[in-house]
C-alpha cells in the first residue's frame, strides 16, 4: 500500500506559490536504532544500494539524492511491478531516511528520475532469514490494526464505485452541470486510499493521471483528469501546469470519446474493488503507517500547489480527503506507537498537529458543504496551509519507526 508519484512532476507552478511544497519530504528522522541500515546513492541516472542483502525486519534506507532534480526511490516485489515500499519526493542535496518492514523474499530496488518514466538503476535485493515475530499482544494489536484498515479501504472502495457511476453517467450523458457538482465529491473515497491503488501497477496511472504526466511517461491519458478538462473546458490563451498551451494536442472529447472515457473509468475501478475484495488481499503495518506519511505528502505535492485538479479548481476537497485518510491512518497504529513513553508523546504531538490542519483547513468549507474554489485561496493563505501541512510532517515523518519499535 504504498504511495507511487501520480504525476507529481516538479512544476513551474510549484515554485513560483512561494510554499514549502516540497517540505515534507525535508522531515526527517534518524535511523532508528536496531534497523539495518543501508545507504542509497541517487543521481540523475543510478541508483546504488549500499548492499544488496538484508536480514528480515525493519530496514532503513538512507536515501541521499546526488542529482540534478527530484527523485524518488522504489522498493518492488519479485514481479519488478508491486510497489512495497517508496520515499518520494527526495530533493536535490536531501538526505532523507525511509524504513519498511521487510519480509524474507526477492525484491527490486530502483529510482525514478522526476518521478516519472522508467525505474532507473533497477537491482534485485533479497531478504534473508525468518520473518520477525513479536510477542501476544503486540502480534494482537498489529491483527486489529491491518483488519481495521483492510475494512476501511475496502468500505472507502465500496462506496467509490456506485460515485463514479452516477458520475460517468452524466458525464457521457451530456450532463455537463451534474457531473461537474458530482466531480469532487465522487473523487473524496479514492483521494483517502490512493495508496492502495497506486501499488497496484498501472491502476492509478489510468484513474488520476494528471496530462502533463501521462504524456511525461507516454501513456495514454485517461481517468478523472482527463474528464475534469472536458467538463471546464480551458480558455483559448489558458495554460497547462507546465506552462504549455491548454489547447497542444488537445480538443474537447466527442460523445463517443466520452463514453469510451467514462466506461474505462468504471472499468478500472471495478477492478480497483475487485483487488481489495479479494480474500487474499491485505497491507502490512508499515504500509499503513507510511500510508499516513505519503498521503499527507500528496498534499504537500500536489494539493499545495494548485496541480491536482488545475481546471475544476477543487483541490482543497482532495486535500482534506487525503488528510482524512491519513488520520485513519493514523489511527490505526497509534496504540502500537504509544507503547513507550517516546511513542505516547510523539502521538500526543501527531494529534495536535492534526487538530492545527483540520482547523486551517475548515476556514474554507468542509468535504459536505464544500470548499472554496483554490483558485480564491491567495499566496499568504496557501502559505498557512503548507505551514500547517509541514508542521505535521515532521512527527509525522517518525511514526513508521516508531510503530515498528526499530
Amino acid at each position: 500500500m504504498p504511495i507511487r508519484s501520480t504525476a507529481r512532476t516538479p512544476l513551474a507552478a510549484t515554485a513560483a506559490l512561494g510554499v514549502a511544497a516540497l517540505a515534507l519530504a525535508g522531515c526527517v528522522a534518524n535511523a532508528p536504532a536496531g534497523a539495518t541500515v543501508l545507504t542509497v546513492d541517487i543521481t540523475d541516472t543510478g541508483c546504488e544500494v549500499s548492499a544488496n542483502t538484508a536480514a528480515a525486519g525493519a530496514v532503513t534506507f538512507s536515501l541521499t539524492n546526488n542529482g540534478t532534480d527530484v527523485n524518488e526511490f522504489e522498493i518492488l516485489a519479485d514481479d519488478q511491478l508491486r510497489i512495497v515500499g517508496e520515499k518520494e519526493n527526495v530533493t536535490p542535496g536531501q538526505t532523507v531516511d525511509y524504513t519498511a518492514q521487510l519480509d524474507p523474499g526477492t525484491y527490486y530496488t530502483a529510482c525514478k528520475f522526476q518521478l516519472v518514466g522508467a525505474p532507473i538503476g533497477l537491482a534485485e535485493f533479497t531478504v534473508t532469514g525468518e520473518a520477525v515475530a513479536g510477542d501476544e499482544n503486540r502480534q494482537a494489536l498489529e491483527k486489529e490494526a491491518v483488519t481495521n484498515y483492510v475494512s476501511y479501504i475496502r468500505s472507502q472502495v465500496g462506496e467509490l464505485l456506485p460515485q463514479v457511476q452516477a458520475f460517468v453517467d452524466a458525464y457521457e450523458s451530456g450532463d455537463d452541470e451534474t457531473a461537474r457538482a458530482l466531480f469532487a465529491s465522487t473523487r473524496v473515497s479514492y483521494e483517502r486510499i490512493e495508496p492502495t491503488a497506486e501499488a497496484f501497477g498501472d491502476l492509478d496511472p489510468k484513474i488520476d493521471y494528471r496530462e502533463v504526466d501521462a504524456l511525461a511517461e507516454g501513456l495514454d491519458w485517461t481517468g478523472f483528469h482527463r474528464i475534469e478538462k472536458d467538463l471546464w473546458v480551458p480558455a483559448p490563451d489558458a495554460l497547462n501546469s507546465d506552462g504549455t498551451s491548454a489547447w497542444l494536442d488537445w480538443q474537447p472529447s466527442t460523445p463517443e470519446q466520452r463514453t469510451e472515457f467514462g466506461d474505462q473509468l468504471v472499468a478500472d475501478v471495478q477492478q480497483l474493488f475487485d483487488l481489495v475484495s479479494a480474500s487474499d488481499f491485505t497491507v502490512s503495518l508499515s504500509d499503513i503507517s507510511n500510508g499516513a506519511i505519503g498521503l499527507l505528502d500528496e498534499v504537500a505535492t500536489g494539493k499545495i500547489s494548485g496541480e491536482e485538479d488545475w481546471w475544476s479548481h477543487t483541490d482543497l476537497t482532495d486535500f482534506a480527503a487525503n488528510v482524512d485518510g491519513a488520520s485513519v491512518a493514523f489511527g490505526n497504529v497509534k496504540k502500537i506507537a504509544s507503547e513507550t513513553d517516546e511513542g505516547k508523546a510523539l502521538v500526543a504531538e501527531i494529534e495536535k498537529q492534526f487538530t492545527a490542519l483540520k482547523a486551517e483547513l475548515a476556514k474554507y468549507g468542509s468535504i459536505e458543504s464544500g470548499f472554496t474554489p483554490y483558485d480564491q485561496v491567495t499566496d499568504a493563505q496557501r502559505k498557512q496551509l503548507s505551514d500547517a501541512v509541514n508542521a505535521l510532517a515532521e512527527p509525522l515523518s517518525q511514526l513508521t519507526s516508531t510503530v515498528l519499535g526499530v
